[in-house]
């Protein structure tokens, strides 16, 4: 794997597709495999960052303008790039990022911002620093909602998963985006099933309905040839 040296890699995808498990496990296998692994969150990761983070997920965003909401991710994502990811990759470390630009394309699109522009102000934000591969982890809203409904953990409460009171108390975890109507996550899935072939860096779809370590080893192989000559 010494190829994914000075590699940036993103997990991205619909609320519930296991960015942070799958994420956590891929991080373990490529520093079992030798390599230096720098994790990073989006919106956040840095001291700005997570402050910025705090505004956009956890209040209510309905006076918030589109515009406004869109520029605060991008200034996120100027600090972490600058503050971050680019040590990181001149560094010859693999930079692995849960959520990157193309998350804004999927959901600050589905509420209205014009695809283009997001494009033009991600590359304002982040200069050249682009994902090598961004990897979709797709799953259908209604699978995405059963999921991020269980956190945090049942099995750790204690608590019957389908107890209304517990039900009341995992909705209070939900971050702003993850509130938002079923409608606007419709959208946001197909938002992201479209990237590939408009977005201006690789993309990749996995189905992420599946077990985990079935996503995990989907996920290993396509990372083996990422650094193979005329890979897709």
């Amino acid at each position: 794997m010494d190829g994914l040296r000075g590699k940036f890699l993103v997990l991205d995808g619909p609320d519930g597709g296991g960015k942070t498990t799958v994420g956590r496990l891929l991080a373990r296998r490529l520093t079992d495999a030798g390599l230096s692994v720098v994790q990073c969150r989006d919106p956040g990761g840095t001291k700005v960052g997570d402050r910025i983070r705090s505004v956009l997920l956890d209040f209510d965003l309905a006076s918030m303008d589109i515009r406004c909401e869109t520029f605060l991710f991008m200034a996120s994502r100027a600090q972490l790039v600058t503050e971050i990811i680019r040590p990181a990759l001149t560094a010859g470390k693999l930079v692995l990022c849960d959520r990157f630009i193309s998350a804004t394309c999927a959901y600050q699109a589905a509420a209205g911002y014009d695809f283009e522009a997001i494009l033009s102000l991600g590359r304002q934000a982040v200069g050249t620093t682009w994902p090598d591969l961004t990897i979709v982890l797709d799953v259908p809203p209604d699978v995405g909602s059963v999921r991020i409904h269980r956190r945090p953990d049942d099995s750790r409460s204690g608590t019957p998963p389908h107890d209304a009171t517990s039900v009341t108390a995992r909705a209070k975890h939900l971050d702003a985006m993850e509130r938002r109507p079923r409608e606007f996550h419709d959208q946001v899935r197909a938002n992201f099933l479209a990237l590939p072939g408009r977005y201006p860096a690789p993309v990749e779809i996995v189905d992420a309905s599946a077990p985990v370590e079935q996503v995990l080893e989907t996920l290993w192989e396509r990372l083996k040839r990422l650094h193979q000559p005329n890979c897709p």
